[in-house]
């Protein structure tokens, strides 16, 4: 009745094996790690109802996507034209403006790639006559492309002034230009006007 216990029924208190950690606990066992701080548990249950990242890597994770999915919906507003998630250097009632104003007209500088391999395979031929033909074609299209600039520059300025006079219009212009260099099917956002309609 008052005998001790064998050694044998007694639990061994310094041992934890690896099968405890796929079975349930007995709450009287030992559990192979020190008691956290207070200080340490409270953090600890902060962060996971607040549904921050425990670790580096899985702060990492969700950052990529979140990234990820920023830059889709980009993709979607560039093509649709939707304000919200676009890039911010196309953001703003100004910049909207600008990208109408610019596909609403015919410009030469966005036939200028096509216009360049023409006269480069031009000047491959080994003819003087169409050599020259070649250079003198050079020229024109850069004459040109200068003027329609200039005058494209001249209107978009006053018409940004008379519509927009105290918003901050800065880089809006070369915005403008930089846009007439692309073709009007590879422009991004996409165009929302036709050509000839007024923005």
């Amino acid at each position: 009745m008052f005998r001790s216990r064998s050694k044998e029924e007694k639990a061994p208190t310094d041992k934890v094996t690896a099968d405890l950690s796929k079975t349930p606990r007995d709450p009287q066992a030992p559990k192979g790690r020190p008691t956290p701080k207070r200080s340490e548990a409270q953090t600890q249950r902060r962060r996971a109802s607040s549904g921050a990242p425990l670790d580096r890597k899985e702060a990492a994770k969700r950052q990529r996507e979140a990234r990820r999915v920023d830059m889709a919906k980009q993709r979607e507003a560039l093509a649709n034209g939707d304000e919200r998630y676009l890039p911010a250097r196309d953001k703003g009632p100004v910049r909207r403006f600008v990208r109408d104003f610019v596909d609403s007209r015919f410009c030469i500088a966005e036939y200028f790639l096509p216009l360049a391999v023409v006269i480069l395979i031009l000047s491959v031929i080994q003819v003087q006559g169409i050599q020259n033909i070649s250079l003198l074609l050079w020229l024109i299209v850069i004459v040109l492309i200068v003027i329609d600039s200039i005058g494209l520059a001249f209107r978009l300025r006053k018409q940004l002034n008379t519509r927009f006079p105290d918003t901050p219009k800065r880089g809006a212009v070369a915005y403008g230009l930089m846009r007439t260099l692309q073709m009007r099917r590879l422009r991004l956002p996409k165009p929302q006007v036709k050509r000839g309609e007024r923005p």
